[in-house]
């Protein structure tokens, strides 16, 4: 599903994404009415605008996510304003994309983001989870509490018990690793890690690898 204000705009990204072989099945130029439309239509991916003309993209995220709390938002928006970027974040969106990139990079964020993979603008990335870090710090870090030994597994009573290489990728997850990058550390598939990070996500009931990322981060497992 594309939302975005500019009409022009709008309907050259649904374009892009069709000949490209995704399937669009809506499109809205408000944000209220994007988050009606998105629980009917119910996309698996949501491109939108951050700067709409009724509501802000992050209401509109956290609108999306109300009713499809499974869905992978990609934001794209002409500001790299670093609060912009860690509000959508907060928000639950997937990834975050300039305007002004090429449109094979934006194809590819689109996959990356139905894969769950979060994707940012070059740059970015490092600020998310500088931030992830900066919250986890101010929280105690829950890790701390339950001792060095907890830390260092990820588990306590209260956390459904990961396998040893679903704690590993979780570690190369928590460094902001991609997939490929996570694979060619570990010798394995693209494939296996992205099921390996999908179990982790079920067995967590977390969302999307945004989420999984401030959950390892606040368990100490990005050290």
């Amino acid at each position: 599903m594309v939302v975005d204000d500019h009409p022009m705009w709008r309907e050259g990204v649904a374009r892009d994404l069709t000949e490209a072989g995704h399937q669009v099945v809506a499109t809205s130029g408000e944000g209220r009415q994007a988050v009606r439309v998105a629980a009917a239509a119910r996309p698996d991916v949501v491109v939108l605008d951050l700067q709409l003309p009724d509501v802000s993209g992050v209401e509109v995220v956290q609108g999306l996510r109300a009713v499809l709390p499974q869905v992978r938002v990609l934001m794209l928006s002409a500001s790299g304003e670093q609060q912009s970027v860690l509000d959508a974040v907060k928000a639950g969106a997937t990834g975050y994309l300039l305007k002004s990139a090429a449109p094979a990079e934006f194809l590819d964020a689109v996959r990356r983001t139905a894969a769950g993979e979060p994707v940012f603008t070059p740059g970015l990335a490092g600020l998310v989870l500088g931030e992830f870090r900066r919250l986890a710090a101010g929280s105690g870090g829950p890790a701390g509490a339950r001792g060095a030994g907890a830390a260092r597994s990820g588990q306590d009573e209260d956390t459904p018990r990961l396998t040893d290489r679903e704690t590993e990728v979780l570690r190369l997850v928590a460094k902001g690793m991609s997939y490929k990058q996570i694979a060619g550390r570990l010798g394995l598939s693209h494939r296996t890690v992205q099921n390996h990070v999908q179990n982790t996500l079920g067995k967590l009931q977390l969302h999307n690898r945004v989420e999984l990322t401030r959950y390892a981060i606040e368990r100490g497992l990005d050290g």
